[in-house]
């Protein structure tokens, strides 16, 4: 990584590295603080070390500083200070850098992050350690969070055919904890590019964002996605001008890329499959859901190759992960794995019906949550939904939906309305209930879809259908 960012600095300087509504970090000053914040961790003798920190050009200046010396640096989801203990003991992590007052360590210790940078003393470009590791989270959005180990040399290796293009400015939707973020971070610094990093890092938020900021790229989730043109109907304010929207982390909704073209009609519109697990496998810029079978023909030197295996998709990288932490090293890692993705051949699309982990069991018949969920959110009145399976004694499991309405709707139309939708599905994939919920719960930005309170039947925003 660091690397990119000697190369952007030797570019041109002066350019803006980092954006925020305040402060401006330029190349040049970035790659000073990630020189002597890698002279400071070799100087103090670490290795291994969390962070939690609010701050883009902090944790860029960190990671790089990490990368050039040899120090695995494990990001934590800088919005929920109070679990840094937790992580810290279930990572191992003695020490961590962090300027919020909230981080509650446990026994590890903590440290400003501008402790490295003074008490460092930078050489001059440094050369790159043999192993140059990186730890990163899963979003947890089906349990624990897991630590997924990689090597800063094959993370870079999948952006080494990115051109220059000093004009983008692309927002950090993601969050750096997130490999997707770190993808967006690379994409910027291979391309000398400028990251616009608003705080928090919520759609409305964002929206300003690329208002304000001048934000000519964006990539962020559906359900992120979803959300900023919820926001953008409700203010009433300009629509930003941007010339691309990326979407990745989870399964498109069918009506949303429509929704895109008309809202931002000049921007190229790009769907990208990745994980933490495998990296990034490319793009696809034809705006239809799904990928092409297309990529089940690449050939034997292809960086990344799909197969599907009994509807589930599999992945071969050569820019994916060495293994989760505290378990053995996978034995090959550019070997053949399952991604939990469940995907149909349609035509010539691979289009996905969800992840295996969200497959509910309604009395021995298998119901993929997606596909219900997407009808539901075209259902005139419907902003938001998300469908999940809830506990029945009798089925083992029935399909229930969460429904956010938007401001003009109104409840009975809709619930009659979601009804006549899922009227031609089989029995047990129409939703049993619908609940109108002000708000769904989200995980790095996607939607979680296993319901922590399925018990509580008399939620005052529950109506049954």
């Amino acid at each position: 990584m660091i690397e990119l960012l000697r190369r952007g600095a030797k570019a041109d300087p002066a350019r803006p590295a980092v954006v925020t509504h305040d402060e401006v970090v330029t190349y040049g000053e970035l790659l000073a603080r990630a020189e002597a914040t890698a002279a400071g961790l070799q100087e103090r003798g670490i290795s291994r070390v969390g962070t939690l920190e609010g701050s883009a050009a902090t944790v860029v200046a960190v990671l790089a500083g990490a990368s050039v010396a040899g120090v695995e640096v494990c990001q934590y989801p800088p919005a929920e200070p109070e679990g840094a203990g937790e992580l810290a003991e279930r990572f191992d992590h003695e020490l961590v850098l962090t300027t919020d007052p909230a981080v509650r360590p446990g026994s590890a210790v903590l440290l400003d992050p501008a402790a490295l940078t003074e008490s460092g003393t930078p050489e001059a470009a440094a050369p790159l350690p043999a192993a140059r590791p990186h730890l990163v989270l899963t979003t947890g959005t089906t349990g624990a969070p897991k630590g997924v180990r990689h090597d800063w040399t094959r993370l870079v290796r999948s952006v080494s055919r990115v051109q220059p293009a000093p004009d983008q400015r692309w927002l950090l939707a993601y969050g750096l904890h997130q490999f997707a973020g770190l993808q967006v971070l690379l994409h910027v610094l291979a391309s000398g590019a400028t990251l616009v990093a608003p705080v928090p890092r919520r759609p409305r938020e964002g929206l300003r964002a690329m208002r304000e900021l001048d934000v000519t790229h964006a990539s962020a989730t559906p359900t992120y996605w979803r959300f900023l043109l919820n926001e953008l109907r409700a203010d009433g304010g300009p629509t930003p001008r941007l010339r691309q929207i990326t979407l990745g982390g989870e399964a498109i909704p069918g009506p949303l890329l429509p929704q895109l073209t008309e809202t931002f009609p000049d921007a190229s519109v790009s769907q990208v499959y990745a994980a933490s697990e495998f990296g990034s496998s490319g793009s696809v810029k034809d705006r239809r859901p799904g990928l092409s079978t297309s990529v089940l023909d690449r050939g034997q030197d292809a960086d990344v190759a799909m197969r599907v295996v009994d509807g589930e998709l599999w992945v071969r990288s050569r820019t994916g992960m060495l293994g989760y932490y505290g378990e053995p090293p996978v034995e090959d890692p550019d070997g053949w794995r399952p991604t939990g993705d469940l995907v149909e051949v349609v035509d010539d699309r691979l289009e996905f019906r969800g992840r295996s982990s969200e497959v509910i069991n309604v009395g021995g018949v298998k119901v993929h949550p997606l596909p219900v969920e997407e009808l539901i959110s075209r259902v005139p009145g419907v902003a938001l939904a998300r469908v999940w399976g809830r506990p029945n004694a009798m089925t083992g499991s029935i399909v229930a939906a969460d429904v956010v309405l938007t401001p003009e709707a109104d409840r009975t139309e809709v619930r009659d309305a979601v009804r006549a939708a899922c009227e031609h599905l089989v029995p047990a994939s129409r939703p049993r209930s619908v609940r109108f919920v002000d708000e769904i719960e989200t995980r790095g930005d996607k939607i979680v879809r296993k319901d922590n309170n399925s018990d509580n039947s008399s939620d005052n925003n529950q109506e049954g259908s």
